[in-house]
């Protein structure tokens, strides 16, 4: 029988043995909320910080994926539009908008995506917040994994995270649920490249091969 594949993640998967690889802190940063028109927002805990303004704050979000929209969805926020998992994505997503309006990013303290600078660039109006820090959890520094088993990263630090205390094998079957995740494994890493941004559609590829 297939043992479970190692899920690196801040989610869990009844199909996997579940690594929460992130410790998070949220943040309460002072904003000005009436100065902007909409949110963009790249991440889950974005919406755990938000959960401690008002809700009345809230602003219509452009979201990078369907995870990241169903956590502002579900604590009473409204969703804009959904990208397709990468930052490069929600880049043309906010081509589609005037550039008169007035953007906030709400952000994680280390980001892997420059999709922000590049619409500054191109002008359009965005300004940033940190709303969490994440840093490496206990359980992921100290995880063992066998030469031959399966990997699920979700994100580019749970790789770095993984790789502080251990090696990739090339016995190893390496599955990366988005390409920004990709571009943090060591290079030629042989890898798979989840055809969806969802912990579902890594799991489903483990079940054709």
């Amino acid at each position: 029988m297939q043992s479970k594949p190692y899920l690196f993640s801040t989610s869990s998967h009844p199909d996997a043995i579940s690594i929460n690889s992130l410790d998070i802190q949220v943040l309460k940063p002072s904003i000005d909320f009436s100065q902007y028109d909409y949110f963009i927002i790249t991440s889950k805990h974005v919406s755990k910080a938000l959960e401690h303004y008002n809700t009345e704050v809230l602003k219509p979000a452009l979201c990078i994926s369907q995870a990241t929209a169903n956590a502002y969805e579900a604590i009473g926020g409204k969703v804009l539009s959904v990208g397709e998992g990468y930052g490069d994505n929600l880049s043309l997503i906010l081509e589609k908008y005037p550039k008169n309006i007035k953007w906030l990013y709400l952000r994680a303290k280390v980001i892997a995506s420059d999709f922000v600078s590049k619409s500054k660039e191109n002008d359009y109006d965005i300004d940033e917040k940190i709303m969490y820090e994440s840093d490496c959890s206990h359980e992921m520094k100290n995880i063992k994994v066998e030469n031959d088993a399966t990997l699920i990263f979700t994100s580019p630090s749970s790789v770095r995270c993984f790789c502080t205390g251990n090696r990739l094998h090339k016995n190893m079957t390496i599955i990366v649920i988005g390409e920004t995740t990709a571009t943090a494994l060591p290079l030629d890493t042989t890898y798979i490249l989840a055809p969806k941004t969802t912990i579902q559609s890594c799991i489903d590829i483990i079940n054709k091969i």
